[in-house]
């Protein structure tokens, strides 16, 4: 499914406080970012989180601040990044590209981090408009979606909701179904 053909996107409901979020935009596509970060905003509004923006030059140096936000021992929530990587006719994008993805995924994992990811890689220009309307859905507002569902799941688990250490809700529901059938 295209962000076109997606229902517009809706904040899940959390438990406990606002959430504090911080947002990390690279705005070297100023009118493509801009539009996904009021897309991004629109869904924190629905939970009245408090949010901070910081800018950063390029996709390039997403992970190394939100890394850098993370080792400053303020207190967020959750995280976003929000960037555009166009393709040009070198091998730079996929350079940048792999480097700001697997950066964000590494300091999302080694730090148990709630991390939504906007960070368009497109072939053109026209792509990552079509991708970051102001109004409807937007990649922005998924991956406020996406950071929010991250910090439900952790508000979740640290409340002891979740399934039991060493079983997985699959395995639950399949011994229930067991139970069921003897």
């Amino acid at each position: 499914m295209s962000t076109a053909d997606a229902p517009a996107p809706q904040a899940p409901k959390l438990s406990g406080p606002a959430p504090k979020i911080l947002i990390v935009s690279a705005p070297y596509y100023h009118h493509v970012v801009d539009g996904m970060l009021a897309a991004a905003r629109e869904i924190f509004v629905q939970v009245h989180a408090e949010v901070t923006i910081v800018e950063v030059s390029g996709a390039y140096e997403l992970p190394q601040a939100v890394a850098i936000a993370v080792k400053s021992g303020r207190a967020f929530d959750g995280y976003i990044v929000l960037g555009c990587v166009v393709r040009g006719e070198t091998d730079h994008y996929e350079f940048i590209c792999a480097a700001a993805m697997d950066g964000l995924m590494n300091v999302a994992v080694d730090n148990g981090i709630c991390l939504g990811t906007a960070v368009l890689t497109v072939d053109t220009l026209a792509q990552a408009v079509a991708r970051s309307h102001e109004t409807g859905a937007n990649k922005g507002s998924e991956a406020a979606v996406a950071c929010l569902k991250q910090i439900a799941l952790a508000r979740t688990l640290a409340r002891g909701d979740g399934p039991r250490e060493g079983v997985h809700s699959h395995d639950a529901a399949v011994r229930q179904t067991n139970k069921s059938v003897a």
